[in-house]
């Protein structure tokens, strides 16, 4: 299944994706998307139900995130060998955790740039949804615990992140850093998370161009090690890295100004488009 939300922000509906690619309104089965929608039991019920009976969706409507009140949005940093290269980084011999704050938003949202920020960039990631909750769990496990996988923009201010004191989190976490949909695709859908292409292009030019199975740690490895220090529950959100391609990698680097259009997508996920905006324009509540 393909499951979304769509309306106003703070006032979506719940909808979905039937076969024929035709979004269908949700609302008279269920209030909204939450996290126990997306445990084996919720999902059983979706997938019960008759889509194209239900009330179709104009197609235009803003989409916000897949489910509501995303859990832990948990990333992992220099997951592609060659992103850690182009960045001046060692490949990490471990996964590099850290944490998004108040930051998830919709696949079209706009992306408002911090007061003062000269260095917003862009990074296309697969984000990996958790369906059952997960504790200390095998690598050869950790797959069941997935309810689906969705496009995230693992958004970041580099000065932020790397020339201030402190964690990363304070140049990942900014308001609109974490766009995430257009919808989650249920991990039956899914055959191999670790051979799908991702893309992303600023203004209509191709920066990242990769692949999932390039990644250093893989997605059951991942779930493994991250749920060794934290127990992950239904709704928890693990965005596995990105391919090279960032701004801050290009020669010059190259960030986002007031008006550009990044558009990003992942084979089997659907695609996103943000255009960034400064933080005056009041578009923050």
């Amino acid at each position: 299944m393909k499951l979304l939300r769509y309306g106003p922000r703070g006032n979506e509906r719940p909808g979905c994706i039937d076969a024929q690619g035709t979004m269908r309104d949700l609302s008279g089965v269920i209030d909204d998307i939450r996290a126990a929608d997306l445990a084996p039991a919720g999902l059983q019920r979706l997938r019960a139900i008759d889509l194209a009976s239900l009330p179709a969706v104009d197609p235009g409507v803003r989409l916000g995130t897949p489910y509501e009140r995303v859990g832990k949005f948990i990333c992992v940093g220099l997951n592609y060998s060659d992103h850690a290269a182009e960045t001046g980084a060692p490949v990490p011999t471990e996964p590099i955790l850290f944490n998004k704050w108040s930051a998830a938003s919709g696949p079209t949202d706009p992306i408002v740039l911090p007061r003062g920020s000269v260095k917003t960039d862009w990074e296309v990631e697969l984000g990996v949804v958790i369906g059952t909750k997960a504790r200390y769990v095998s690598r050869e496990d950790a797959l069941s615990h997935v309810a689906g996988y969705c496009v995230v923009n693992d958004v970041s201010e580099r000065e932020y992140q790397l020339e201030r004191l402190g964690t990363w989190d304070k140049g990942k976490g900014c308001d609109t850093f974490g766009p995430i949909g257009p919808w989650l695709v249920t991990a039956d859908e899914i055959a191999d998370p670790q051979r799908l292409a991702m893309w992303l292009d600023v203004n209509g030019q191709r920066f990242q161009d990769g692949s999932t199975a390039t990644m250093i740690f893989d997605v059951a490895y991942l779930i493994h090690y991250i749920s060794q220090f934290t127990t992950l529950y239904p709704g928890d959100l693990i965005s596995t890295g990105t391919p090279p391609g960032v701004g801050m990698g290009q020669k010059p680097p190259r960030y986002l100004r007031d008006g550009d259009v990044v558009r990003l997508g992942i084979e089997g996920l659907g695609q996103q488009e943000q255009r960034a905006c400064a933080w005056d324009a009041g578009l923050l509540d």
